[in-house]
């Protein structure tokens, strides 16, 4: 699985490597987590190749859900099965997006029982595409009453979720799924809404090995609320 990231990259050098119009100030992260806001990059409009910095609560939350808590749970996707699954497949379909990251966290079970977290990253150190899908949600109710008994609208929630697939060789000794990392020049094609369904199942395999290093780091990442330079210390 993939339930926390980094993005300590500057601003700059994504701009360039995802060849970004524009770009949000981002700050550096060194523990992103599920339900938090996260960095992501979609196809602007269908009609172009255009790319759109965005926003994106991490944890997927269906158009059709009631409310809000079912984004906890949708934090990943199994490739394997996302094209079928209600929760995504229309996303898989229509509303892919790349989510940039520069390490991703794993933790490894230890014979006394105690989990070991790993950062995992590329030989080169440079950032990378892991594949999302992204989703609007709108509340059925509109508005919420405020403390004064006064009516104000809910906001529409955009969301995503990380696509997982079996772990490659440099990851199985430490987990037995990893990321969907896609090759730059798979970039465009995940993002064009026309993409046929067997074209994108294509992309869904493990990373080519012998491609990612890995160090273990503090135990102090295990804390979401934490995020720091420690966390991969």
């Amino acid at each position: 699985m993939c339930g926390r990231y980094t993005l300590k990259t500057p601003n700059p050098r994504l701009q360039e490597l995802f060849g970004l119009q524009d770009l949000p100030h981002l700050v550096t992260r060194f523990n992103i987590a599920p339900t938090q806001s996260v960095f992501a990059i979609r196809a602007a409009d269908s009609a172009t190749a255009l790319r759109e910095a965005v926003m994106l609560r991490w944890g997927l939350i269906p158009f059709w859900a009631k409310d809000m808590a079912i984004g906890n749970t949708m934090i990943n996707a199994r490739a394997e099965t996302v094209a079928e699954k209600p929760s995504f497949r229309q996303a898989f379909l229509k509303r892919r997006c790349l989510i940039p990251a520069d390490g991703f966290f794993e933790w490894q079970k230890l014979a006394n029982g105690k989990k070991q977290p790993w950062w995992i990253r590329m030989t080169d150190e440079e950032p990378f595409a892991m594949a999302g899908l992204w989703e609007s949600w709108s509340p059925k109710s509109r508005t919420v009453p405020d403390d004064d008994g006064q009516s104000h609208p809910q906001k529409i929630v955009q969301s995503c979720t990380i696509l997982t697939i079996n772990a490659n060789a440099d990851m199985q000794s430490l987990h037995d799924r990893m990321p969907v990392i896609l090759p730059v020049e798979a970039w465009d094609a995940w993002l064009n809404p026309s993409t046929d369904k067997a074209a994108l199942q294509a992309f869904l395999k493990p990373y080519e090995d012998g491609h990612l290093i890995r160090s273990a780091v503090s135990t102090i990442v295990n804390r979401p609320t934490v995020d720091s330079p420690e966390c991969i210390s």
